[in-house]
């Protein structure tokens, strides 16, 4: 789950409220009145919410499709000026009758979906008037032009024939989008990253016609294959013509500033997390967490390294350069088993198989009854991720999640890929798994699907998607996965180490000006990551702000739950009870499920 860039951020769609709690036993007629407001507060948000679901899916029709809202699968979003005013516009008139109602009189499941609400609406806004990521960002054209038509055909929501039609109408529009780019964008504020990152990115959208489109045109009617070829060749015309305005107008006059400072930082941070950490806590607990992780790498590199031929020195009170020598050397025993270069999806899919086998023999969550596929990166999505989970829209049942993993690229020389599959070594494949499928993303998303609030399930956190995923990855070592091997213990805490460090990275780049080999250190030194992985997390942390730390905090909110939880219940503690619990609330964030859980006021 992540969030990947299906473009969603463009949207805040909503509707499907709660009903109000039901009073727990009958209430003298004296509070009658107050009764009748409460059912009237949540009524009138209830409305709120249906009309805004209805005006913004016809704001974002891309966006709208990948909820699984097929009403307006034939547009697309309009980021012309005029399009942005008026989206602006109506996310303010929201803001302006949910600021009217008295929240307080909500029940306790509308109270969090209102909080939600008025955050994703500050949100929206604050990005238009103050951020104006239109005005600097390519990547926000680039992945709504593919968006719009991958939405159409990665998934059988609608016969073949219909959503064929609908992707017609989406490529004569989609021409639209790059003109919008070409005068929206100001080479100067655009980072020269971004705009090579977009320009490498550009023609993947022909891929997606080449795979999803072109092999079925023969199964339109003669004059819907002829407006089919039509739109076809016009949007190969028009992919030409942005590029050649992004290589040769705006990648040589990028000259904006990809590091965000820390007033926009601390904002943006504020609205992504939904958390009551600072970045100052944020910081402080990833470098409290950092130092206790490897100390606990260094313990279990001691016992695998123990009367091993060559094994370094390894005192009670190691030093920092012995400490860093023992762990490296415990890490190369589980380097060597690694997958070959052309067996990563397949061995990722067998994984997978055997995490849900283990979460399935624990009774430790309720299993997902719906298909997940594990499928090759789209090339337009390339080159942010190694991996992302893709879950169906909320308004669509019973479709398939897919767990895409972007594959070696053909051009990689051995140096590369032996770094690469070193990173990826095959108890990561085994972390990877647990953490974009089960029980990670893949399994959370289908929990949070059958909440009944749309608004909760549009709006997902981020923060508590990509912090129950690394919580569950400590967890199935917590269970035994894997025969309680140390060197997975070793991996898992590695791969934890990564989301730590994630944490620590962003604000290093956007807020202290981080130089790339300040932030290599970081990640290949205090986190032993491979120079492969290093490097792409340097260029995401260029691309990307405020959501690489969603993993670390959304994880240590988890874990203060659990640990709130299990204290609460004491001996009735049951983990399988508690995660199906957890899971229950349609991914608020985590501060939200916890006072949910543990029965405090919603604040």
């Amino acid at each position: 789950m992540r969030q990947h860039l299906l473009a969603l951020a463009l949207i805040a769609a909503l509707g499907g409220c709660q009903q109000a709690d039901a009073p727990a036993s009958a209430t003298p007629p004296a509070a009658a009145p107050a009764q009748a407001a409460d059912a009237a507060a949540d009524a009138a948000f209830a409305d709120l919410s249906k009309r805004a679901l209805d005006s913004w899916m016809q704001l974002s029709p891309v966006g709208a499709t990948q909820i699984g809202d097929h009403r307006f699968d034939s547009e697309i979003d309009d980021l012309s000026a005029a399009g942005q005013q008026k989206t602006l516009t109506a996310y303010k008139g929201l803001l302006a009758e949910l600021e009217k109602m008295d929240v307080a009189k909500l029940g306790r499941e509308n109270q969090v979906d209102a909080a939600i609400l008025r955050n994703q609406l500050q949100s929206d806004i604050w990005n238009a008037e103050v951020l104006q990521s239109s005005k600097w960002d390519p990547q926000m054209y680039n992945g709504l032009a593919g968006s719009a038509i991958y939405g159409l055909m990665a998934r059988e929501f609608a016969p073949l024939p219909e959503r064929l039609k609908s992707a017609t109408a989406r490529m004569e529009k989609i021409p639209a989008i790059f003109a919008q780019a070409r005068e929206n964008l100001d080479p100067a504020r655009v980072p020269k990253i971004h705009a090579e990152t977009v320009a490498k990115q550009n023609r993947g959208i022909l891929s997606i016609v080449d795979t999803f489109i072109t092999p079925h045109i023969g199964e339109l009617p003669q004059a819907d294959q002829q407006r089919l070829q039509a739109a076809i060749d016009g949007l190969k015309k028009a992919v030409d013509e942005q590029q050649q305005w992004l290589d040769k107008t705006l990648v040589p006059n990028a000259k904006g500033e990809f590091r965000v400072g820390a007033e926009l930082y601390d904002q943006k941070l504020k609205f992504a997390l939904n958390s009551s950490l600072s970045r100052q806590e944020i910081g402080e607990r990833a470098r409290a967490e950092l130092k206790r992780v490897r100390q606990d790498m260094y313990g279990i590199a001691q016992t695998v390294l123990k009367d091993k031929p060559g094994a370094p020195e390894m005192p009670a009170q190691p030093s920092d350069a012995q400490q860093q020598k023992a762990i490296e050397a415990a890490l190369e025993l589980a380097y060597a088993d690694k997958p070959a270069r052309d067996k990563v999806v397949e061995d990722a899919k067998a994984a997978l198989d055997q995490s849900t086998a283990f979460v399935r023999e624990h009774d430790l969550m309720t299993l997902p009854d719906a298909p997940v596929d594990i499928i090759l990166m789209p090339e337009f999505q390339r080159g942010v991720a190694v991996a992302y989970c893709d879950s169906p829209g909320p308004l669509d049942k019973n479709l398939k999640t897919f767990y895409a993993v972007s594959p070696i690229p053909d051009d990689w020389n051995d140096k590369q890929v032996d770094s690469f599959l070193r990173e990826y070594n095959s108890r990561m494949i085994h972390l990877l798994s647990i953490h974009e499928g089960t029980p990670g993303h893949y399994l959370e998303g289908w929990h949070s699907a059958k909440f009944p609030s749309t608004l909760r399930a549009v709006l997902r956190s981020g923060l508590f998607a990509e912090g129950w995923a690394v919580y569950t990855e400590r967890m199935m070592q917590e269970q035994g996965y894997l025969d309680n091997d140390p060197l997975f213990h070793l991996v898992q805490l590695k791969f934890y180490l990564r989301t730590i460090s994630n944490a620590i990275l962003d604000q290093g780049v956007h807020v202290d000006n981080w130089t790339r080999e300040q932030a290599m250190h970081l990640m290949t030194h205090d986190a032993f990551q491979q120079e492969s992985e290093a490097s792409g997390k340097w260029v995401r942390a260029q691309l990307t702000s405020a959501q690489l730390p969603t993993y670390f905090v959304g994880a240590q909110e988890h874990f203060d739950t659990r640990k709130a939880a299990q204290e609460k219940l004491g001996d009735q503690f049951n983990l399988k009870a508690y995660h199906d619990k957890m899971l229950s609330y349609g991914a608020p964030p985590v501060r939200f499920a916890r006072q949910l859980m543990l029965d405090q006021p919603i604040e």
